[in-house]
Formats: C-alpha cells, sequence, structure tokens
C-alpha cells in the first residue's frame, strides 16, 4: 500500500459560523470555493486541509479534538501569536522545548490547536 500524502483533517465543531469566523477571518486560512455545505467547509493549510464540520449531521456527537491535535507552522510564534491576539483570540504563555517552540490557542468548539516552530535541524 502506498499513502500519496493526508487528505484532510476532520475538525469537530458545534458552532459552524463560529468555525468560519475562526478559521477563515482569524487564522486567515483560505477557503476551498469548491464546495458549499452549510456543516462541512474546508480549508487550505498549504499541505494539508482542515474540514471543519458539525458530527451531528453525519450521525456522532461532537467532542472536541485531544489537546494539540493539529499543529499549524509557523515561522515565527511570537508574530503569530500576536496576530491572534489582536484579532481578539486567546493565545497561551510561549514555550521553549531547546529544539521547537510554541504557544496553544482554541477554536469556538474548544479545539486546541498547537502554533508551532522548528528552529533546530534535525540530526543527520
Amino acid at each position: 500500500m502506498e499513502i500519496a500524502r493526508v487528505d484532510y483533517i476532520r475538525v469537530p465543531v458545534d458552532d459552524i459560523e463560529a468555525a468560519k469566523r475562526f478559521y477563515g477571518e482569524v487564522l486567515g486560512l483560505p477557503r476551498n470555493e469548491h464546495l458549499d455545505h452549510d456543516d462541512w467547509i474546508e480549508y487550505e493549510a498549504s499541505n494539508v486541509t482542515l474540514a471543519v464540520m458539525t458530527p451531528a449531521t453525519h450521525d456522532y456527537e461532537f467532542a472536541a479534538l485531544p489537546p494539540a491535535t493539529i499543529a499549524l507552522g509557523v515561522p515565527d510564534v511570537a508574530a503569530a501569536k500576536a496576530a491572534l491576539e489582536a484579532k481578539g483570540a486567546e493565545v497561551g504563555e510561549m514555550w521553549d522545548s531547546g529544539v521547537c517552540n510554541g504557544a496553544g490557542v482554541s477554536d469556538p468548539a474548544g479545539n486546541r490547536i498547537l502554533l508551532h516552530h522548528r528552529y533546530k535541524a534535525y540530526e543527520s
């Protein structure tokens, strides 16, 4: 079996309008305009699609993703944190592991998203 790529990650939400504002306006992700559904909206995050959807209309109950299931790679975590805070998002404190740094933010449904930047090269 060959896996060519991750096609999408389903992101459960309980308020699709709040999710549209967060993913489209706050995060600034471009929306896949080829889909026109009230309960499934796809946002393109460079190399993967985030399929924001309402579980109740897809035959299962809503539950937020486990903490930081989605890590968005950014060139500068501090700048990304400041940009989101300027748009009213509450972003957690930055941390540094000695290899990478990051900060967490929640979407309106409580899904934790990690802003992440690896600054140390992988050892060969």
